[in-house]
């Protein structure tokens, strides 16, 4: 049911993004690591967008990308990085791993909206 799925292990950062989406007219879902993460996408099939950290417990966020693009076999769902982490190492895993963007926190979602609705397909 949900259109996109947010993964964060801070909850402040996840109720955030999460109302943000809500008041611009995206249905969403949050996960507090990348293996809940994971498990939500297998779950719900309306998922077209995943914005997720990199940086946290049980499974980072590039290993839930890998997974879902190995493991999983979903190439469809577009996958955004949401972090502090700006290493180019990172970005290149998260680039060969499937990840349309990076974005650096803190998130300011105003200008994003137009993107966020091609990418999920609106």
């Amino acid at each position: 049911m949900a259109q996109v799925l947010v993964v964060d292990d801070s909850a402040t950062v996840r109720n955030e993004v999460s109302d943000f989406l809500t008041k611009n007219g995206f249905p969403n879902t949050t996960a507090n690591d990348g293996r809940d993460g994971l498990e939500k996408l297998k779950a719900d099939k309306d998922i077209r967008l995943v914005i997720s950290d990199v940086n946290m417990p049980n499974m980072d966020g590039l290993t839930m990308v890998e997974k879902i693009r190995g493991e999983l076999g979903n190439k469809s769902v577009n996958i955004i990085m949401l972090t502090t982490e700006s290493d180019s190492r990172m970005k290149a895993r998260g680039k060969s791993a499937g990840v349309k963007g990076w974005i650096v926190k803190p998130f300011k979602g105003d200008g994003l909206v137009g993107n966020l609705k091609k990418l999920v397909g609106s």
